[in-house]
């Protein structure tokens, strides 16, 4: 598999298939609101369209990134979302970089978002369907971010190795920048264990498939991906 890794501002025309990182904390995010029950998220372009769609849909939960707002109901962040019952709801998100990563590449054949709580999942998806090229955003810190860019490389070699050991990759994600600021409670909306939830590899089975909808919606869902286990037991 040709895998590249590109920014956001890298992006010159849209790939065939994309693999958008953020791993602190959009899409570790996303994962827990499915966790949770959300039937679907929506990738907001602005705060402004999170709150139209918000109020257009009163019973939508529209998440932000930085601390609580008025019209939002969640913040980006993993541990503040863990205990919030979202069975069969929908949530708008709208965070700094994930959600902007994502829509950057909305033109791609298969767009799936991810981080190392979905590491796996994503990993097998990308073999199931045999991806000769594809380009990682790494959308932390305009391409920079090595949380993001370690996460990404680390899906990439499980693409072909299956058993690449994940010890190295999880370490550089720990002792990044992005880790620091959180720890250290430089970020607002956060809690002191967002990190540590960041940092679960594969702490879900599924991958998560961005396609846009009737409404030019960018929409986010859940993707059950079989394990060889399950494929051997049928």
């Amino acid at each position: 598999m040709d895998a590249r890794f590109l920014g956001i501002g890298e992006l010159a025309e849209a790939p065939s298939v994309a693999v958008v990182v953020d791993v602190m904390r959009a899409f570790t995010v996303a994962a827990w609101a499915f966790a949770q029950g959300a039937e679907k998220i929506v990738l907001a372009g602005s705060l402004d369209e999170a709150l139209a769609l918000k109020a257009r849909h009163p019973d939508w939960v529209a998440l932000k990134d930085g601390p609580a707002a008025p019209g939002f109901d969640a913040v980006n962040s993993p541990a503040l979302l863990r205990s919030a019952d979202l069975d069969g709801r929908t949530v708008v998100q709208k965070t700094t970089a994930g959600t902007v990563g994502a829509l950057a590449v909305k033109e791609a054949s298969l767009v799936l978002c991810a981080g190392f709580v979905v590491a796996e999942a994503t990993a097998r998806l990308l073999r199931t369907r045999e991806c000769d090229s594809v380009t990682f955003v790494v959308t932390g810190e305009d391409g920079h971010a090595d949380e993001d860019l370690a996460c990404a490389q680390y899906i990439a070699r499980r693409v072909t190795e299956a058993g690449t050991d994940a010890a190295g990759f999880l370490r550089r994600a720990g002792e990044s920048r992005a880790a620091a600021e959180l720890a250290k409670g430089v970020r607002q909306g956060a809690h002191p264990d967002d990190v540590a939830l960041c940092l679960e590899l594969d702490r879900f089975p599924f991958a998560m498939v961005a396609t846009t909808s009737e409404d030019s919606l960018m929409v986010l869902r859940p993707h059950a991906v079989p394990t060889p286990a399950d494929e051997a037991s049928r």
